[in-house]
């Protein structure tokens, strides 16, 4: 019998990215792995090409009736057909209301029912609650904290985008106070230095204190965030990943410790599969057994 193997494709503006995943293990088979720079702005023939070669590349050795796809895709999207209904972002315009299912079953001479996706901000939190940091837990919030504020809700196993990013927040949405760029105004607001990025900041912390003053205010602003998320759907676990998860250690004593003194002990962990926590969320779509416990 052959392993039960799918594989993992995760799909950006400007890049896809394929992997081999063993769904018994729940392990990603790192020689597999394949990249492609892909420009979205390209008409459809030009981008389902450089698609479907990334993906037969990384299937090689595995016989046409064994392959099954799963695909972290950006919405707006129709996930469960597969049609794709990006239209006024700077990207994938050449694919609006294309039945992507269809159109790469075609060119992979593989059944559609074989092809599932995912939304990438789930993708990632899939991953983490098949194989990562959230195994086991029935509860769950993602964020993917960067230059921008990627949400994601796992609820019973299933997780679904949960579109925070915009949601209202202080004075303005959550995205102005929990991304790169808050980081960078405040640092500047507080010493009239300019900073590129968090990594600069987390440099500065052995030696600065508004450095210090600015991980804290992020962690308490953070845990304001998470409050009302947490009680409204009993999370017990979040998952943090991003380019701001790499300075964990510097907001989370803030973080934790007004999220216990608003009587809320959820565990907050750091994604474990990282840049592969997408491959693996968007493989275990095509694992019957996992999905039949969420269903």
């Amino acid at each position: 019998m052959e392993k039960p193997l799918a594989l993992g494709v995760d799909i950006g503006g400007s890049h896809i990215t394929a992997a081999l995943i063993d769904l018994e293990t729940r392990s990603l088979i790192t020689n597999s792995i394949k990249r492609s720079a892909v420009n979205s702005q390209e008409g459809k023939e030009v981008i389902l090409k450089a698609w479907v070669e990334i993906i037969n590349d990384a299937f090689d050795g595995v016989t046409k009736d064994s392959r099954f796809v799963g695909i972290a895709m950006p919405g707006p999207f129709d996930y469960e057909n597969g049609i794709s209904l990006i239209k006024d972002q700077d990207k994938f315009k050449s694919l609006y209301q294309i039945n992507v299912k269809n159109e790469l079953a075609a060119r992979l001479d593989i059944p559609a029912d074989h092809i599932h996706f995912i939304n990438d901000a789930a993708g990632f939190l899939q991953g983490e609650v098949f194989a990562g940091a959230a195994k086991g837990n029935a509860n769950v919030l993602g964020l993917t904290l960067g230059t921008g504020l990627g949400s994601s809700i796992c609820i019973n196993q299933k997780a679904t985008d949960a579109d925070l990013w915009n949601s209202s927040f202080l004075d303005g949405i959550a995205e102005d106070y929990l991304a790169t760029r808050w980081f960078v105004k405040r640092y500047k607001h507080l010493s009239g230095t300019n900073l590129d990025g968090v990594k600069e900041l987390v440099e500065a912390v052995k030696t600065d204190h508004l450095a210090t003053q600015v991980f804290m205010e992020f962690g308490y602003n953070l845990a304001q965030f998470l409050i009302p998320i947490i009680n409204k759907n009993k999370i017990d676990t979040v998952i943090v990943g991003g380019n701001i998860a790499q300075a964990f250690n510097e907001f989370s004593p803030e973080l934790i410790a007004t999220l216990k003194g608003n009587g809320i002990y959820a565990a907050i962990k750091i994604s474990e599969l990282k840049e592969h926590a997408a491959l693996i969320g968007a493989a275990s779509c095509c694992d019957e057994k996992f999905n039949s416990i969420s269903s």
